[in-house]
């Protein structure tokens, strides 16, 4: 389904999945710090859910631009499965990118207009928590 609503990928019947696009200088931070990032806050063993939200759009996903991009993902799950991290089995999907949709404007920069929400209490804080804590150094 092209340009769908957030409603109707909430709906976990468009094949659509939540996802954030990065735009990023590797002359700054590469790729694989990205990932290192993304793999530490959330929970890449859970089939289709994060967190309290399931479904098929809450899929651990990582959808690369490049070749380069592809087999870095590839190891850096070989890696992580290899350090036995997780007590279940890594289930990130690795897939090209196609392409993106933008959220609508009422669903952009979510937590800054909603931080007292209760799950961005429950949920994201402790998320902020914990990359603040591994990688402060790299925040500005």
């Amino acid at each position: 389904m092209p340009n769908p609503t957030y409603e109707r990928v909430c709906s976990g019947r468009t094949g659509h999945a939540e996802a954030i696009q990065i735009t990023f200088d590797s002359k700054i931070v590469s790729y694989k710090e990205i990932l290192d990032v993304f793999f530490s806050i959330h929970d890449p063993t859970t089939l289709n859910q994060q967190d309290a939200d399931i479904g098929t759009q809450y899929r651990s996903a990582v959808f690369y631009h490049s070749d380069e991009q592809k087999a870095i993902a590839e190891q850096m799950i070989w890696e992580l499965e290899s350090a036995r991290l997780w007590m279940s089995p890594i289930v990130t999907e690795i897939a090209p990118f196609e392409k993106f949709y933008a959220a609508e404007d009422y669903h952009q920069d979510y937590y800054r207009h909603n931080s007292t929400q209760p799950y961005c209490r429950v949920v994201i804080n402790p998320k902020l928590s914990k990359f603040r804590k591994r990688y402060g150094d790299k925040l500005k």
